[in-house]
């Protein structure tokens, strides 16, 4: 063997997974923790940081246990995690309440008020819009669910936490802090704050005029490093909990569709990955920086040196079955008592295979929080059109399965036009990737070879472990290429594509006539 072991944290909105990760990728083995969500009718969305704390050791304390000789051979600790969080910390490191989520809305009105001006695009200053996409590629989600106004709604509707707040940290960077006990950001977490210049991907750094106009106090802004900065050893409490020795060290990590696109091994420029799982994204690693503002697209900062990501993110995708599973059939009630939830991605293929392609003329908008791109409409959602008495429940989950499809779809022309040129084929990862129908109807419907990454549910901590590696000198972040396994490729089946192609085709013009029904149900 003689490969370094990785302790690879993988925090998202629905669970905590630490894996045991050798250098060339193979996870060794992993265990995996719940994570409860808490949502306020007024449009809150919260996690508790100490939560995802305890999930973590739970899961480290479990692979302890199974392994214990590759448990002490452990070198480094690195995280991905969900990003667009923000907990404010005091100078001693302690949350000074719940992390607000990258699903929160809350804060909308407050950004608005803090960045109108004499001329304004959305009821934000156009100036500002047009510095913000000059110096960051990007601009505050209008909706309020980033950080930029994260930071606002504290200050505003909680001003006693403000005044005690000495950083303002992103979900990754608090983890950090846990473990080091250090005050950072990464090039990546920092992002949606759009405080940062990334006009040179390798040197990502505050802009003051940024800075100024954000509304918050520039010294509870943290330091920013790179993905790949070690930033020093475990702390003694930080050893403890996660039972590992005080020289190893921790790495800064990445968010979670930073770290994907690394664990998905689609790194050379211009090749895409496809990520479903509780949201959903298409990115791909490409050597400029771009703003497409009408279908919310941006190359970013990431892991990767001298290259921005691509970033293509639509608000709910595997959310939709999670939902399905959880309130209408598995809901714990008096109609369903003591009855084990199953991993609905098991039996995908088994209930919606039993449907035919089109699910018997039954259409499904997903959009059930929402969406971020190639629209950003925080108004709009979900729905089941054309139901019948006729329909089964696996009609229900195959429209469910296609709905995500063809959204999927409407964002690939917008990717298609920002890479300038056409893709054709994809790799697939993210839990949704482990259901082999899913992987078809998404060849079907977008019209491209689907490249399935064995033990795709794994690829953001092959993320973390790779980007840990290349800190410690032990391979370079393009090799991930080589490393990655595809355990199968699907093909597009002609036989569907004139189905497809009309039923996709309904799927927006649903979107365009429900437009103004949505905004009036959801002002």
């Amino acid at each position: 063997m003689g490969e370094t072991i990785i302790l690879a944290v993988d925090l998202g909105t629905s669970s905590a997974k630490v894996a045991l990760v050798a250098g060339r990728g193979k996870v060794l083995d992993w265990e995996s923790q719940p994570i409860s969500l808490q949502v306020t009718a007024d449009g809150g969305v919260e996690q508790s940081p100490e939560e995802w704390w305890q999930a973590l050791t739970r899961a480290a304390g479990a692979l302890r246990e199974r392994n214990p000789e590759d448990y002490r051979a452990v070198r480094a600790v690195c995280c991905s995690t969900q990003g667009e969080g923000t907990i404010p910390v005091d100078r001693q490191g302690r949350p000074l309440m719940n992390c607000i989520l990258w699903m929160d809305t809350r804060s909308a009105p407050y950004l608005k008020q803090q960045f109108r001006g004499p001329v304004n695009y959305q009821g934000v200053s156009l100036g500002r819009v047009l510095r913000w996409i000059s110096l960051t590629g990007g601009m505050p989600s209008l909706t309020g669910k980033d950080p930029a106004g994260h930071m606002l709604l504290v200050k505003q509707r909680f001003p006693a936490v403000y005044e005690r707040t000495y950083k303002f940290l992103n979900v990754l960077d608090y983890l950090n802090l846990r473990l080091t006990g250090c005050f950072n950001a990464t090039f990546d977490s920092i992002l949606t704050s759009w405080v940062t210049d990334n006009r040179r991907p390798d040197s990502i750094h505050y802009d003051p005029s940024l800075v100024r106009d954000c509304g918050v106090a520039a010294d509870k802004l943290p330091d920013i490093v790179p993905c790949s900065r070690i930033l020093g050893a475990l702390t003694p409490q930080a050893a403890e909990d996660l039972g590992l020795g005080g020289a190893v060290e921790v790495i800064a990590g990445a968010i979670d569709t930073t770290a994907a696109a690394i664990g998905s091994g689609a790194v050379a420029d211009y090749m895409p990955h496809l990520y479903i799982g509780t949201s959903s994204w298409i990115a791909a690693h490409v050597p400029f920086k771009k703003t497409d503002i009408s279908a919310s697209l941006a190359s970013i900062p990431c892991a990767m040196p001298g290259r921005y990501l691509l970033i293509a993110l639509q608000a709910t995708a595997g959310g939709n079955l999670t939902f399905l599973r959880d309130n209408l059939f598995f809901h714990q009630d008096e109609l369903l008592q003591d009855c084990a939830i199953p991993d609905l991605f098991k039996v995908l293929d088994q209930i919606a295979g039993r449907s035919p392609a089109g699910a018997n003329r039954l259409l499904y908008t997903p959009w059930i929080w929402g969406e971020r791109a190639p629209v950003e409409d925080a108004s709009v959602r979900g729905g089941l059109y054309n139901l019948s008495i006729n329909h089964t429940r696996e009609d229900v989950v195959r429209a469910m399965l296609e709905g995500i499809a063809f959204n999927t779809r409407w964002l690939m022309k917008s990717v298609h036009t920002f890479l300038g040129r056409e893709t054709p084929s994809m790799q697939f990862i993210g839990g949704g990737a482990q259901s082999d129908l899913w992987c078809q109807i998404f060849a079907d419907i977008l019209n491209v070879e689907i490249r399935q990454v064995k033990d795709p549910i794994q690829a953001n901590v092959r993320g973390a472990a790779w980007i840990a590696a290349a800190a410690l000198g032990e391979m370079a972040l393009p090799e991930a290429a080589a490393r990655v396994e595809i355990r199968r490729a699907y093909t597009p089946n002609p036989r569907y594509r004139a189905l497809y192609d009309d039923r996709f085709h309904t799927f927006l013009q649903i979107y365009r006539q429900m437009k103004p029904i949505h905004q009036h149900l959801n002002q």
